[in-house]
């Protein structure tokens, strides 16, 4: 069964940081773009980051640039996202996707969303004080 389960999600204190992990079975991440996503309560859901296949290339969102990072560990078949610097406006449901086999291009914010074949049940983050 191809599935992305994502975990690591909480409630943390602005400022605070979270590791969020999106582990995948039935297929290798390292042969897709894999993108993390958020949707916060009556918005639409928004790229968050991107690593490539290839070459581990990776992409940001304006909003998180410098305050997260996205990783992947081929050997546990599971791409990270740390988050630092928490703000409440990152508050939302974070969700991992592995864009489909047709996607030949690296990684780029502005894929479209339709572009991400198969995806994860999301994490609830929470920042707050």
């Amino acid at each position: 069964q191809l599935q992305l389960v994502e975990s690591g999600g909480g409630l943390v204190q602005p400022g605070g940081s979270l590791r969020l992990s999106c582990a995948a079975s039935g297929f290798s991440l390292d042969s897709h773009v894999i993108g993390w996503f958020r949707q916060a309560p009556g918005k639409e859901r928004e790229a968050v980051s991107c690593i490539s296949s290839r070459d581990d290339f990776t992409d940001y969102a304006d909003s998180v640039k410098g305050r997260f990072t996205i990783s992947r560990d081929n050997a546990v078949n599971t791409v990270y996202l740390q988050m630092k610097s928490l703000k409440p406006e990152d508050t939302g449901v974070y969700y991992c996707a592995a864009a489909g086999d047709s996607w030949v291009a690296g990684c780029a914010i502005e894929i479209p969303l339709y572009e991400y074949a198969r995806w994860g049940q999301g994490t609830q983050v929470t920042v707050s004080s």
